[in-house]
């Protein structure tokens, strides 16, 4: 079997803090709302399960709503758990997505002697990220982010960095950049937020345009290229390169096919990602059927399949090796059913790949001749 990665979200939808963007509140109520708490026998089940599939990596990432929600224990349970039923020289890799509000020095302390590599959300200095990321009582969080960061530090945690663009600091690329590499983080990842508001159906004030996305990529891949591919990871900017050096990507939104992972709720249900948790795209339960076989499972042939549903206008593009027509989610933001569907985002990528394709060239044959190592 084909190795796949777990992302799981043990506390649901469940979250602390109540970004004005965030892409539950533009989802259909049935998706959750509310306490949701993953319990003991469903992570037994589903770590003593995956990790009998003997996988050389094992790898499990932790995201929510906010994961952290569940409390120390569980994740301390979940890494004995892990112990338990794995295997000689197999390796374990966690991973925890979080907005670091509850991080401490305990946290800390657990996450760095497990060796958990954490995902902080923060979305550029403390007039961006407060636009957005606000608690329940409206009261920005950047303060709290940025304590969780120095925590974070002081006891080598390892840690990365996830922004999510929208309307208010897509426009910024210089301060966000700066802001960003100032932290000393070496990987930096950043997500276009496109939503649609539930009730019209209208892509919501706070998504980004192709435009705007288009020239932060391009002025991102400047700073970047100034700054020294050697000495900084951007997630996107990795998958590119790697597609020049090896002819592969190692991310699913340029991939051939969306098989990368499967996505298990609280409760034990299974989805084919995280951008379709809905009921077309459940896979079963892990409670009743083994893992491996959800994995494997009809649904989840068909919706890898339909990332090979390109238009017209991508089959004759000069870009489709490298773009593959993006992200699913991207190409029927207006039609769930319609994979066939240009990406929202098509003349960002074409665009970018103009700009960009040149220097991604080099720094390949940078890296092929040995002229340049990125062992980040």
């Amino acid at each position: 079997m084909q190795p796949f990665t777990l992302l799981i979200k043990p506390s649901g939808s469940d979250c602390n803090v109540d970004c004005t963007y965030c892409f539950y509140k533009c989802r259909p109520a049935e998706i959750g709302r509310g306490r949701q708490r993953m319990s003991e026998e469903v992570l037994e089940k589903l770590i003593k399960d995956y990790m009998q599939l003997r996988f050389p990596l094992a790898g499990f990432a932790w995201q929510g709503g906010e994961p952290t929600l569940m409390g120390l224990d569980f994740f301390k349970k979940a890494v004995d758990m892990q112990k338990r039923y794995g295997r000689s020289g197999q390796e374990v890799g966690n991973s925890l997505q979080t907005n670091a509000i509850l991080l401490d020095e305990n946290w800390c302390r657990f996450l760095q002697e497990s060796k958990f590599l954490v995902g902080i959300s923060i979305d550029g200095p403390k007039e961006m990220h407060d636009h957005y990321r606000i608690d329940h009582s409206g009261a920005g969080t950047w303060d709290r982010v940025m304590r969780a960061i120095d925590e974070c530090r002081q006891f080598g945690v390892e840690f990365n960095i996830l922004t999510l663009l929208n309307d208010v600091n897509v426009l910024h690329p210089d301060k966000v950049f700066d802001f960003l590499v100032g932290l000393g983080t070496r990987f930096l990842q950043f997500i276009p937020c496109v939503e649609l508001d539930a009730a019209g159906g209208e892509v919501t004030d706070f998504s980004v345009t192709p435009e705007q996305y288009a020239d932060f990529q391009c002025r991102i891949l400047d700073r970047w290229v100034e700054y020294g591919p050697a000495k900084l990871s951007i997630r996107d900017f990795d998958s590119i390169l790697s597609y020049y050096v090896t002819g592969r990507h190692t991310i699913c939104t340029f991939d051939r096919q969306c098989s990368q992972y499967i996505v298990v709720e609280h409760q034990g249900d299974a989805y084919c990602c995280d951008f379709f948790v809905e009921p077309k795209w459940r896979l079963g339960s892990i409670m009743e059927t083994p893992i491996e076989k959800l994995a494997a499972c009809g649904v989840k042939r068909k919706f890898a399949r339909n990332k090979t549903r390109l238009c017209s206008k991508c089959l004759v593009c000069r870009h489709l090796d490298i773009c593959r027509g993006g992200c699913m989610k991207d190409r029927a933001p207006f039609d769930k059913d319609n994979f066939g569907r240009e990406s929202y985002f098509c003349e960002a990528y074409k665009r970018f790949f103009d700009y960009a394709g040149p220097r991604f060239m080099q720094i390949a044959a940078d890296i092929n001749s040995g002229r340049l190592s990125r062992e980040l």
